[in-house]
């Protein structure tokens, strides 16, 4: 008879407390002091006056790992953000050094006593907090260090862009626990393609922060935590040159094109698209401010 997994079989993260402190937190100057019990929440946002905002999964004990609190934490934090037209670009990160482990094993061990039925209810907040993620307006990024595994790994798909720290490792280990990674999967296959999907889904392997750049999860490794400090500010100065409403716009044009056929109706449509655009405000305003050669009112 097969030996019962313990907890480290479980823990697809295999770094200890120690290296994961030794991974350098983000301590990024953009951020106000947090409110004294900033510590207390399962997720924190921090903003600045000009549009730039950290979601920090922080729950370093656990290596940010996911339980029920927490996603509803996130997707609260997610949502939000959906009316927030004064937000330029959204950080996501964990604290600690450890981006996060995936899932709780806490939560692991009692959703195995749950019905199909509640198991389904479970699983459709994981899926609902991910698509809050997806639907932000604002450019969205993941800032990832240490470990992203199973949801966590996830989470990194379903942002617009993810810079990852050397060294971090990644893994959608669900089959190794009988499992599959399900409500992640629209946001892995549409980083990484079908065909990556399939072979690391299908082996739950480890990658490396580089392997991850060459299959798409990740756009860009830098050599160190401390690294993101500049990546930060080079994105918050790049974004506050781009209409809020337009990247918005741009962003569900993606969506709603990929994967049509090129024909009349969609011709149509981006046409339509593109005309109301051009008499929007925001439209109006950048082109006007192009010709006479200053800056449109959301770059001032």
């Amino acid at each position: 008879m097969a030996k019962a997994p313990t907890d480290a079989d479980l823990n697809a993260l295999d770094i200890t407390d120690a290296e994961a402190a030794e991974i350098n937190a983000i301590a990024h100057p953009l951020v106000a002091d947090l409110a004294p019990d900033a510590d207390d929440s399962l997720v924190r946002i921090d903003a600045t006056a000009d549009g730039v905002v950290f979601i920090t999964i922080n729950r370093p004990a656990k290596k940010n790992a996911f339980d029920a609190a927490t996603i509803g934490a996130l997707h609260e934090a997610f949502e939000s953000l959906h009316g927030a037209d004064h937000v330029r670009v959204v950080f996501v990160r964990g604290a600690g050094g450890t981006f996060s482990a995936g899932a709780d094993l806490g939560w692991m061990r009692d959703a195995a006593d749950w019905s199909e039925s509640d198991n389904r209810d479970d699983a459709m907040d994981l899926a609902r907090m991910l698509k809050a993620l997806y639907d932000i307006p604002a450019l969205t990024v993941a800032l990832v260090e240490g470990a992203a595994m199973g949801g966590g790994a996830g989470l990194v798909a379903a942002c617009d862009r993810a810079v990852a720290v050397a060294g971090t490792r990644f893994a959608f280990s669900e089959v190794k626990l009988g499992l599959i990674p399900a409500t992640i999967a629209p946001y892995v296959i549409e980083a990484v393609g079908a065909r990556r999907a399939r072979a690391l889904f299908a082996t739950g392997e480890l990658f490396t922060a580089d392997q991850a750049l060459g299959f798409g999860l990740v756009d860009q490794v830098v050599a160190s935590a401390g690294d993101l400090d500049g990546v930060v500010q080079g994105l918050a100065d790049a974004m506050k040159a781009c209409a809020p409403g337009a990247v918005g716009d741009a962003k569900r044009l993606v969506h709603d094109v990929a994967g049509q056929e090129i024909d009349h109706g969609l011709l149509a449509e981006t046409a339509r698209r593109i005309a109301r655009a051009r008499v929007s405000e925001e439209g109006q305003e950048g082109v006007r401010a192009f010709l006479d050669k200053r800056k449109p009112r959301w770059a001032e």
